[in-house]
């Protein structure tokens, strides 16, 4: 018998770093009992440089695309995570989630500086929105 993965939606602003790692490390980490998704707020693009940290953790998020939440509506979710306080702001409430989680991380696509810079503070969130998620979906249903 097949056991049901729980459902979880990342949601950030414009679904372009933060909440595309976090699907990618989950579905990476724990893909045999979630299956992850993400949405932005006001979809931008994905961050080639969000592209370019997760490979260097053997993830390969580059044919993830910038969604939309319309494109979830109606949909069900076991979890429905924001990782920005103005996605919480913007979007306290996901009609779909059974299980609202907030936890913000710092938007690197903001950062200031070299491409080198930048790559280092995309390590850094990335890093901590993986630590985040081995402690909160590793150990079981959060």
């Amino acid at each position: 018998m097949e056991s049901k993965r729980s459902k979880v939606l990342f949601i950030c602003t414009h679904n372009s770093a933060r909440s595309q790692m976090a699907e990618g490390i989950l579905n990476h980490l724990f893909g045999d009992r979630y299956q992850a998704f993400s949405a932005g707020t006001k979809p931008s693009g994905v961050n080639p440089l969000a592209v370019e940290v997760m490979k260097e953790i053997g993830i390969d998020i580059s044919s993830h695309r910038s969604k939309s939440l319309e494109e979830f509506e109606g949909e069900e979710f076991d979890y429905v995570v924001t990782v920005c306080d103005s996605a919480k702001e913007e979007c306290p409430y996901f009609a779909g989630g059974k299980k609202h989680i907030h936890k913000s991380f710092q938007d690197p696509s903001s950062y200031e500086g070299t491409k080198e810079e930048k790559l280092e503070f995309f390590r850094k969130v990335r890093d901590q929105i993986k630590i985040w998620i081995e402690e909160t979906f590793g150990k079981g249903e959060p």
